[in-house]
């Protein structure tokens, strides 16, 4: 199942390392435009989750192999040549603009790339992650240089600037990362300010086609946003395994209750328990739902986007809702 396998967490050595990765061995000095004009057949050293990669100082033809880096890219202003799909009927995730993905070649599914048709396209940089394509780093290297961060989720901040390094769009992207955060204040403030905010305790609950009910904990990417805006968080989040996910049958939803629920399903409404549950008399007498406070989001944008762009719409999203 592409969008369910538990993110990995970071080592504090990972993220130390992700931290400074912007910085390491890039030729930006001024804007992406300048390194660009000045930039064919240059490389440039990026530290990656398996060692220093040499890259192209402004690659031309980028693939990329998981949802986070499709965000990260198109996010950068670079369209990638091609890119596997998350699983969905879709194809790339419904929440990215349909000029943006036009023209980028489907490699198959996430977790089972096509790796003729990646070699094909004749890349010049590969983005995924280890512990979606560790297994075929071999493989990759030899199609051309592949940055792989460690994993995906929750230290999602820290992977985007390894993907602005490794395509040369530093700049640009300190000027998104800058955009976020006032975002993020803008959304704080109409939420009626952080003590405010800290009050509202929130939930994130996902229904899984083929797995338990997931509540969701605080080291993943919906829970990194949440804690961007002060949103308070229940006591049950700090019971996840790993911090990613408290997971429950139907018969025991009424513990993900609390001032306001979110709630996201991949797969079949039927086969995820989600009909079932939502009509049962827990959820119907949960807090939230005699309250109102219960709505139901897009799972590819809030779970599976994982990057800038999908950030900024559930800000709108948070907002809209929160304050109605």
């Amino acid at each position: 199942m592409p969008s369910s396998p538990r993110p990995l967490m970071a080592g504090p050595l990972a993220v130390a390392a992700a931290l400074t990765l912007a910085a390491c061995g890039s030729s930006d000095s001024g804007t992406d435009s300048d390194a660009a004009s000045s930039s064919k057949g240059k490389t440039h050293t990026v530290a990656t989750a398996m060692g220093n990669v040499k890259v192209p100082v402004a690659p031309k033809r980028v693939v990329v192999l998981d949802t986070a880096e499709l965000d990260s890219a198109l996010t950068l202003g670079v369209k990638p040549v091609g890119s596997t799909h998350a699983g969905t009927e879709s194809g790339f995730l419904s929440y990215l603009p349909k000029e943006k993905v036009a023209g980028i070649e489907d490699l198959g599914e996430m977790m089972t790339p096509n790796l003729e048709a990646v070699a094909a396209l004749k890349p010049d940089l590969i983005l995924t992650s280890k512990i979606r394509h560790g297994d075929e780093y071999d493989e990759l290297t030899a199609i051309a240089p592949t940055v792989m961060t460690e994993n995906t989720g929750y230290p999602w901040k820290e992977n985007f600037q390894v993907h602005a390094n490794a395509l040369g769009k530093v700049p640009a992207a300190e000027k998104i990362i800058a955009g976020y955060e006032s975002h993020v204040g803008e959304v704080t403030e109409a939420l009626g300010g952080k003590e405010k905010a800290a009050a509202t305790e929130v939930n994130m609950v996902r229904f899984v086609e083929g797995a338990d009910i997931r509540i969701y904990g605080r080291q993943n990417y919906i829970a990194t946003i949440l804690a961007d805006v002060g949103l308070g968080r229940p006591a049950i989040v700090d019971k996840a395994k790993d911090g990613f996910s408290y997971d429950v049958s139907p018969e025991k939803i009424d513990l993900a209750d609390a001032d306001v629920v979110f709630h996201s399903t991949y797969g079949d409404a039927e086969k995820s328990n989600e009909t079932r549950t939502v009509g049962s008399g827990l959820w119907k007498n949960m807090t939230a739902v005699k309250g109102g406070k219960v709505f139901p989001v897009d799972d590819e944008l809030w779970i599976q986007g994982i990057g800038y762009t999908a950030a900024d719409s559930i800000l709108d999203e948070l907002q809209a809702d929160l304050t109605k």
